[in-house]
């Protein structure tokens, strides 16, 4: 196990944050791991940087699928890759001692995004769960 780093400070080192875990629509068993009621409604790996990235956050992504995520398309591709802590040790912002935090405190930004916001105005979502469950039938 030479090749791990124990620096905290490298790439290798960094949290992982798949949008699978604050996404509404998964289940537990699907992979989500804050509480349904806190998770935001299919979050993109995008949306997840762009809050990071907002909050002074050191963060990558990956081009990597969630294991348990079935479906291949591109949105729900990726994942994003956080510092929480430097090269000492020391927590990279007080606010984020885990990355339990880290998932709810974007959880709670993304509705915010000027792209959510302006999203919800048009008939977009309502169109969106209507093709989800037609889908749903013709599979029965």
């Amino acid at each position: 196990m030479a090749h791990l780093s124990q620096n905290p400070a490298d790439k290798e080192r960094f949290v992982c944050l798949y949008p699978v875990y604050i996404n509404s629509k998964k289940t537990l068993a699907e992979g989500r791991r804050i509480p349904a009621q806190k998770a935001v409604e299919n979050p993109s790996c995008g949306e997840i940087r762009d809050v990071l990235t907002a909050a002074g956050m050191n963060v990558y992504v990956e081009n990597k699928m969630h294991p348990r995520e079935w479906n291949r398309d591109v949105q729900f591709r990726g994942r994003v890759r956080v510092q929480l802590k430097q090269a000492d040790g020391s927590l990279c912002q007080d606010k984020f001692k885990s990355r339990k935090e880290v998932m709810v405190y974007v959880a709670e930004m993304i509705p915010k995004l000027k792209t959510r916001t302006q999203k919800s105005g048009g008939g977009e979502p309502g169109s969106q769960q209507g093709e989800g469950g037609k889908k749903k039938k013709k599979k029965k």
